[in-house]
């Protein structure tokens, strides 16, 4: 046995091992996607790796050595640890952290190819071009989604509640900008420096509307009480009454952030009138017409979907992605919306 080859089947089973990690990566992000063909490209992505692993292993073995067998298992509870501790981080930085490990693979399955060639192994040859291929493809992906965070989303994967808490707490510690988040949190930020004139008018206006929502909430919860006894038809009837309660808790604080933006603009208050304008358009309570698409309501889903592969703005796409979110919900122009961002994103990074 060479060195080489003692060599080759180490770098193997570093191979498996991180392979190991990678399928409980994607395993755990499954629950995190945005939407269904994520989900789906994300679970094809664990089984395909759960495929490499097993060839990995052959490879192993056909060169006269054998699997470690704690190092699935080591593969595994590394990724569990990283996805503990990712929790704690911005969406971001967890992205970060999954292409620093397809470029471990990648990387590392470009010097097995190297040495499978100087030794005359031309079935590890193959393996090597296979893995190189999916994590180079890997790579690519991630990219793009980091990319699509970049210009502001949504991407391809959700934050987690803590992680979406962690990105918060360090924009207000004034992380630099690469750790910084967009849309509700920037006009949180611009509100903080509105102009003195508008005084405590956005404070006011967000207290009356969490205090409108908090008197709504509580009437239907009291209603539901002193009906629960009454028996279940009397029970359904006051939950539609606390649906009725909430739907005029939500339009409130609708009308109270409109009326706030017009009375802003009014008193001159640009930079205020501005962000309340960015909270009315991150949450898609916007009016009809300040979309970026003429006749929006009117419009079936193959004429919204032609709109949007019309649209190069990241901003003007992502406030049709929230307007149809907050209403229709259609999944195929969300969709559509998504995957303009992402070409979009593409074209940014370089990547075909």
């Amino acid at each position: 046995m060479s060195m080489s080859t003692s060599t080759l089947r180490n770098q193997l089973r570093t191979l498996l091992t991180l392979t190991n990690t990678e399928v409980q990566v994607a395993e755990t992000r499954i629950a995190q996607a945005r939407t269904e063909a994520v989900r789906k490209e994300l679970s094809e992505n664990a089984a395909n790796g759960r495929i490499r692993a097993v060839a990995i292993e052959k490879a192993i073995r056909d060169l006269g050595g054998l699997p470690d067998a704690l190092r699935p298992v080591l593969g595994r509870l590394a990724a569990t640890v990283k996805a503990l501790a990712e929790q704690a981080q911005p969406l971001d930085e967890a992205l970060l952290g999954d292409l620093a490990l397809e470029h471990q693979l990648l990387d590392r399955s470009i010097y097995v190819k190297a040495l499978a060639t100087a030794e005359n192994e031309p079935g590890v040859v193959a393996l090597a071009e296979r893995l190189i291929t999916a994590h180079q493809a890997t790579v690519d992906w991630l990219t793009i989604v980091l990319a699509e965070e970049a210009i502001g989303g949504p991407v391809a994967l959700r934050r987690g509640p803590l992680q979406a808490a962690s990105g918060a707490a360090l924009r207000v510690a004034g992380i630099p900008a690469t750790l910084t988040a967009r849309g509700v949190d920037r006009a949180v930020d611009v509100l903080r420096n509105a102009p003195a004139r508008l005084g405590g008018f956005v404070d006011k206006t967000e207290e009356a509307g969490e205090a409108v929502a908090a008197l709504a909430t509580d009437a239907r919860d009291k209603a539901v009480k002193r009906v629960s006894d009454a028996g279940d038809a009397v029970v359904e009837r006051a939950s539609d009454a606390g649906k009725t309660a909430s739907k005029t808790a939500k339009a409130t604080r609708d009308a109270a952030l409109d009326a706030a933006e017009d009375t802003a603009r009014a008193q001159g208050a640009t930079g205020a009138a501005d962000a309340i304008h960015a909270v009315r358009d991150a949450t898609g309570i916007l009016d009809p017409e300040d979309l970026p698409i003429d006749d929006y309501d009117s419009l079936n889903v193959n004429s919204v979907v032609a709109a949007v592969k019309k649209l190069d703005e990241p901003s003007e796409i992502r406030t049709v992605i929230a307007y149809e979110e907050a209403h229709k919900a259609r999944a195929g122009v969300i969709s559509a919306a998504q995957t303009r961002l992402a070409a979009i994103a593409e074209e940014i990074v370089g990547v075909n």
